[in-house]
Order: structure tokens, then C-alpha cells, then sequence
């Protein structure tokens, strides 16, 4: 974490500059408040939000949370929010909202600045003394909250909108863009539909007929390309945990939510996989796909509930829910306008109607499936997991577990919930009957946020299975080199990662001439050796599993789940915060993992680690990756 020295009281403070832009603030305001940066040497007198983040990102998460289950609970006319959205009898359509759903890091990156903003509020209640605040952002839903909460406040506010240049985007883009969400809503079901209609019907004999008793729920994507062409079904979210069963005898059904990937590029492709992977003699599997159950009633019960849900979306709730950042007088009130487009494409536009296809496939493809007793889907905690849990349980299926397939992040709010949240009561959050945890890092992630003990139960985690031939090494804070100090440069999947990764090892590198550098970038975000000329650097496109013996140390932004692996296999980490987002590393909290925010702690980090200095650390098991899968086998042969 940065170890700048941020002040976080003031008792003379007057006025107070926001600033959310790039460049150096000027110098002549009274108390200057960096929005989305850390402070430097040169900026030591500002106030950082980002570190103050990370100083209270306990209380600061926890306030978020307990938020968003209060204004599902608002009362508006008598009845709870969550009871004004009930779409089905038991299942509120608010678990589906991008508001309930918190991905902060994908679909709703203003979330990050109400985090910020409940960081600065805290910061206020310190220096009492605010006569008034000017903020400078090109942000125009942080400009509207900035000036409710300043009328609640009593605090003079000045707005200094600051244009930028907009991202570049198609006529055809702009002009869809600027349809009314209800046309756009109908607009992309036609054009879903027209896309997947060559996969309905594909494979649903052999489902409805199944005999297995287990089903899983997964995306078909992440396939391996050379099991995909030999009509065998692999894939790299479970790993040989399907073949396992097959072997163990254990008959499986399979239902997969269709994503476009280069070994599956369309819906033809598509069908013609699900009907090798069905016709394969040597399998136990029933595959099919969610939209094998499109049909014509399907298309006009999604079309009524999206006419249902735009009308208690214009109605009376927003109006009731604008009008409390008028009159509530905490902080909270003051953020519907950094809510209000998460709410508007939950109810009226493209996602909305894609929330209410797949629940009416859902219900149709689970109503179909002779009853069940395991059921198992991958839990990323998005919008269709809450129908499909609904569905599951009024087709009478019976256990089902929810898996998280990857790492769980600190800052990932999918994954946490206030701890109100799960109790027992009318439309309460839909919850599998188990979570399926894939270590003790993933375990204590959800007991520290409140979820049920009970309710946990460790398995193998199918995606890190080849970590079991990893040699692992004890994690150091200092690495044992050669004659020749190496490091291993991971690119991120984020081209603005990765180029803050790149742009501070540009200014080190007088620092960096007796160290070779290695690069791998992500297959989604190429890097260009000739965009770095001042670094001396050799490209690889070999896989990390292939790479990590031969380093010591690795050097990864804070999102990619790579450095999982890499601190697994005994590798001292590095790793760049970006104060644009929060910090969604996996490691966050890991001893001996260092967090760099600029370009001299990254090269004191470095120095650090070459030179042989600092504590010893013992490397903690993040996963459970037993090959032979015993925990699994033991769950689902119960």
C-alpha cells in the first residue's frame, strides 16, 4: 500500500478545491483534495481519497453495503422497494438491478465514486469549519451530487465542469445511443434473437430425458480448443472435475449460457458443438445451451414483464427515491445521480430486457429437467444467478451450490452483501443452499463480511488445479537470482493498466539497465516494444505456468488474477495501484505483497527485493488444488 503521509485532519479549513482531473491542482486554493490520485512528494499537503480508501476501506465497504440493502428496504405507500418489484410470487425483481448487483469494476464504475465520495464525507465531519467547496471534474452525476450534498450542508458551492474528449465511437453507436431506452430495449431483443434463434430447440431431447441427478450451470466459453475440435468437452472453469464424474460414474447435465469466444464464434458454431458434445458414446453429459429454450411464448412473457417493470420503473419509485436526496440529511441522500443510469438500465433499456429473457429461459429450462439433487453454477453473483436460483427452486430441485470459480476481491462488491441481507424473510436475496469456497483466502472472505458459516464448504479450485505441479517455493521478500537479476513484467487485460504498468517502469529505467526484462502481455491487450524505447524488454507468449520457474519476482497491475499463480508458485509480487479504480488486486492484505503507486516506490520496491533485504515471509495456501478432487467428488456423491 502507498506509504505517503496523508493528512487526514484539519481544524483551519475554510475552503476546499476537488480536484478530479489530471495535472498538478494549483497551488494558491485552501485544502486541496485529490479525487482519483494518490499525493507524491511534490503533493504532499493535499488530501488523497484514494488513501484514505485504503486507511478505511473496512468502514468505507461496509457503509456502501449497508446502503444498498436500505434502499431496497425503503418503504414507499406501505410496502418495502423490494415488494413494489415483485416480478414472480417470492422473487423480487431488484436482485436483478445493477444497483443490487454493486460490479463496480465492469458495469458500474460509478461506484467507485460514491466509495470516494463517503471517504470525503468522512474527512468533512473532521474539519468542521467548510465554508465552501469548488470541485473541478468532467464527471456531470458527481457535479449534481456534489451539489445536493452541499445543500444539505449548507455549503457554498462553485462547479467548474471541465469538457474532455469523448471516446470515438461509430454513427451507428451514437445514433442508438441517443434512441429512447425503450426502443433500444427492443432493438437488441430483436437483434438477440435474429443472432441465437439457430440455437433453439439444440439438445433438448437428451435434457429432458436426462438421468443424471447433478446439473451444472456454466458459460460456454473458456473451452480448450483441441478437446472442442474432437467434439469433447473441456473447459477451463472446471478443469477435470467433469471427467472425474464420467469416470465415478455420475451422469451430468449441462447447461451453459452461450458467450461469443474465437473456438465458439457464433450460434451455428454453437449448436453444432452441443450436438457432438451430446453425440460423443464414451460421455454420461446432457449439454444444451439457455437459449435452446427460445421460443415464441418465451419472447411474449419477456416482453409483458419488460412492459410490467417500465411501469413501476417510471412510476412513483424514482420520484420517491430522487425526492430523499432532498430531505435525508446523511451523505447517502446526496448519491441517487451517481445511481440513476444503473437504475434507468435496469428498468428500461438493453439490460433490462436481457434480465427478463433469461429469467423466462430459466424457468422454462429448469422446469423441464427431471428433479435434481445437486446443482451447481458458477457464482460471480450477477443478475441472472438471482433468477436462476428462483427458478431452480419453484421447478422443486433440490441442493443447490454456488461456486465461486475464481479469486474473491476485496473491492469485487458482487461477492459481499450487508450482513442484514441474508436473513430469512419475505424476498430476501435468493441464496444457493451452499457456497462451494476454493480455499481458506476465498473462506475468510466471506465469514469477515458476515455470511453464514454453515453455509460454506471448501472444495478444489478447478481453475488452479495446475498450481499442484507448481514447486512451491517459501514466499521471501527477497528472491535467491543469478548473476543476472530477472523480472517477469504481466500485462493486464485493460489496456489503461497495462499502460500504467509500462508508463512507470518508463521512468525508471535508468534503475532498471542490470535487469532483464521479460514481458507477457494479455492475449486481449498487446504491447508494442517500440512504443518503450527508453525500456530494454523481450516479449513471450508462453503460458505462466511455463514462465514461473524461471523468475523470482513479478511485476503485475492490481486486478489481473495472474498474480494468484505467481505468489502460489513462490514468487515475491509487486504490484501498481491505479487510483482510477479501488484496489481489486487478489493479494490485497497478502504479507509480504508490495503495492506501488508511483514510480519511486516501485523502484525501492525493486531495490528492495534485488538487494536481499526486508522480513521473511511463509507463502499461505490461497487454493485447495488437490488434482484428484476429493472434496468435489465428496460433495456431489453424497
Amino acid at each position: 500500500m502507498p506509504d505517503t503521509d496523508t493528512p487526514t485532519n484539519s481544524s483551519q479549513v475554510s475552503e476546499v478545491l476537488v480536484w478530479d482531473i489530471e495535472g498538478v491542482p494549483p497551488a494558491d486554493t485552501g485544502s486541496t483534495i485529490l479525487w482519483r490520485a494518490f499525493a507524491t512528494e511534490a503533493l504532499l499537503e493535499c488530501i488523497s481519497i484514494p488513501q484514505l480508501i485504503e486507511e478505511n476501506s473496512d468502514a468505507l465497504r461496509a457503509r456502501y453495503l449497508a446502503w444498498i440493502y436500505e434502499l431496497g428496504e425503503i418503504v414507499i405507500d406501505g410496502k418495502r422497494l423490494v415488494d413494489h418489484l415483485e416480478l414472480r410470487p417470492g422473487f423480487s425483481y431488484w436482485w436483478m438491478t445493477l444497483i443490487a448487483e454493486k460490479c463496480n469494476f465492469a458495469k458500474s464504475p460509478l461506484i467507485t465514486d460514491a466509495i470516494r465520495f463517503f471517504a470525503f464525507d468522512d474527512w468533512v465531519r473532521q474539519a468542521p469549519d467548510i465554508t465552501s467547496v469548488t470541485l473541478v471534474s468532467a464527471n456531470t452525476p458527481l457535479h449534481e451530487s456534489f451539489k445536493c450534498w452541499c445543500e444539505l450542508k449548507k455549503i457554498k458551492f462553485e462547479s467548474q465542469f471541465i469538457i474532455t474528449t469523448s471516446e470515438h465511437k461509430s454513427l451507428l453507436r451514437l445514433t442508438f445511443d441517443r434512441l429512447p431506452d425503450l426502443i433500444q430495449g427492443g432493438i437488441a431483443l430483436l437483434k438477440y434473437l435474429i443472432e441465437r434463434w439457430p440455437l433453439r430447440g439444440v439438445g433438448l431431447d437428451k435434457w429432458r430425458q436426462a438421468s443424471g441427478r447433478t446439473t451444472f450451470i456454466s458459460y460456454f466459453f473458456n473451452l480448450l480448443p483441441q478437446a472442442a475440435q474432437a467434439g469433447q468437452f473441456e473447459s477451463q472453469y472446471w478443469a477435470s472435475l467433469p471427467q472425474a464424474l464420467d469416470e465415478t460414474g455420475v451422469n451430468s447435465s449441462w447447461l451453459h449460457i452461450f458467450v461469443k469466444n474465437p473456438v465458439v464464434p457464433d450460434a451455428k458454431s454453437a449448436a453444432k458443438l452441443i450436438q457432438r458434445f451430446n453425440g460423443s458414446r464414451e460421455s454420461r453429459q446432457a449439454h444444451v445451451v439457455l437459449d435452446s429454450f427460445l421460443s415464441t411464448m418465451a419472447v411474449v412473457s419477456s416482453v409483458r414483464d419488460f412492459g410490467k417493470l417500465c411501469r413501476l420503473g417510471r412510476i412513483k419509485l424514482v420520484t420517491v427515491l430522487q425526492s430523499r436526496s432532498l430531505t435525508d440529511p446523511r451523505a447517502e441522500s446526496a448519491l441517487w445521480p451517481l445511481l440513476k443510469e444503473d437504475w434507468n438500465r435496469s428498468f428500461f433499456g438493453v439490460g433490462a430486457m436481457r434480465n427478463l429473457l433469461m429469467l423466462n429461459l430459466f424457468e422454462r429450462a429448469l422446469a423441464s429437467l427431471p428433479k435434481q439433487c445437486n446443482g451447481v453454477y458458477l457464482q460471480e453473483n450477477q443478475g441472472w444467478e438471482f433468477a436462476m436460483i428462483h427458478a431452480w427452486r419453484v421447478a422443486g430441485h433440490g441442493k443447490l451450490i454456488g461456486f465461486p470459480h475464481s479469486t474473491v476481491r476485496f473491492w469485487d462488491l458482487r461477492y459481499f452483501s450487508d450482513q442484514r441481507s441474508y436473513r430469512k424473510n419475505k424476498l430476501a436475496i435468493p441464496m444457493p443452499n451452499l457456497i462451494a469456497v476454493s480455499g481458506e483466502s476465498v473462506l475468510n472472505a466471506y465469514l469477515e463480511c458476515g455470511y453464514p458459516a454453515e453455509d460454506l464448504v471448501e472444495v478444489e479450485a478447478t481453475r488452479y488445479l495446475h498450481l499442484d505441479k507448481v514447486d512451491n517455493k517459501q514466499l521471501f521478500s527477497t528472491p535467491v537470482s543469478g548473476d543476472l537479476s530477472k523480472l517477469l513484467i504481466l500485462g493486464d487485460y485493460l489496456p489503461s493498466n497495462t499502460s500504467l504498468q509500462m508508463h512507470l517502469l518508463r521512468e525508471i529505467a535508468d534503475d532498471l539497465s542490470s535487469i532483464e526484462l521479460t514481458v507477457k502481455p494479455h492475449p486481449a491487450c498487446p504491447i508494442v516494444v517500440a512504443d518503450y524505447p527508453e525500456l530494454k524488454f523481450e516479449l513471450t507468449e508462453q503460458s505462466l505456468s511455463d514462465l514461473l520457474g524461471d523468475f523470482d519476482i513479478v511485476y503485475t497491475s492490481n486486478v489481473t488474477s495472474a498474480a494468484v499463480d505467481a505468489y502460489s508458485a513462490g514468487l515475491t509480487v509487486v504490484s501498481v495501484l491505479d487510483p482510477n479504480t479501488l484496489n481489486l488486486s487478489p493479494l490485497r492484505g497478502v504479507a509480504g505483497v508490495r503495492f506501488v503507486s508511483s514510480a519511486e516506490m516501485l523502484s525501492d520496491a525493486l531495490l528492495e527485493a534485488y538487494s536481499q533485504s526486508g522480513d521473511v515471509y511463509e507463502r499461505v495456501d490461497y487454493f485447495n488444488v488437490d488434482s484428484s478432487l476429493p472434496r468435489w467428488q465428496a460433495l456431489l456423491t453424497e
